[in-house]
Formats: structure tokens, C-alpha cells, sequence
């Protein structure tokens, strides 16, 4: 059983930048690992993920999100620049044991944190 523990949201300005943490118990190095966010009265949806030889990125943040890992920390990344107030939300980082795993299709993803909250103020 790998359990995610995210950190890092908070409230910024637009035009600001925050840097997401999610670190797990247990080794998922090889884990397939991605971030969803979910707006007040919208459905979840994919942000950005890793998986084998690939990195994925919604268009709405491709250019100022960028995913990362460290597989020694069992922690994964998402920097956030240039944030707009679109992008406030709980942001939510899940993994899957299949590194070849969808990312971008929540219901494929097998673990999941508790999400933070990401506010941007206009």
C-alpha cells in the first residue's frame, strides 16, 4: 500500500509561482505518477504526469507547469509559474504501479493523496 502526502499549496498572485510536493511511503520509483486538480463544482481533471519515457502536460498548463521526480526522496514535483487565477483548485497527485500506465485518465490511477488547496488571487 503507497500513501501520498502532498504539501506546497497555499495562496499567490497571478502571475506567481508555487512548487508542489508529493511524497510517498514506500518505493514507487518506477510508479507511473501524475497530478490532477479540481475546481469548486468542476469535475477532476489531468494536469500534468510521467510515465514511461513520457512527460504529459494539459494544454491549459503546458509552458508554465512543469512535473518532476526524485526517485531517492520518493517525492514528486509540480512547479508552477506564471499562475493565473483559472488555476486555483485542490491539486491532487497520484500514482500507478504500471510505469506504461494512462496518466491522463484519473480512473486509471491506483493511489492517491488528500490534494492541497492552490489559491490565485487576481
Amino acid at each position: 500500500q503507497v500513501q501520498l502526502v502532498e504539501s506546497g499549496g497555499g495562496l499567490v498572485q497571478a502571475g506567481g509561482s508555487l512548487r508542489l510536493s508529493c511524497t510517498g511511503s514506500g518505493t514507487f520509483g518506477w510508479y507511473a505518477m501524475a497530478w490532477f486538480r479540481q475546481a469548486t463544482g468542476k469535475e477532476r481533471e489531468f494536469v500534468a504526469g510521467l510515465s514511461w519515457m513520457k512527460t504529459l502536460y494539459a494544454d491549459s498548463v503546458l509552458g508554465r507547469f512543469i512535473i518532476s521526480r526524485d526517485n531517492a526522496k520518493n517525492t514528486a514535483y509540480l512547479q508552477m509559474n506564471s499562475l493565473e487565477p483559472e488555476d486555483t483548485a485542490v491539486y491532487y497527485c497520484a500514482a500507478d504501479p504500471n510505469p506504461e500506465s494512462a496518466v491522463t485518465n484519473k480512473d486509471t490511477m491506483h493511489y492517491w493523496g488528500k490534494g492541497t488547496l492552490v489559491t490565485v488571487s487576481s
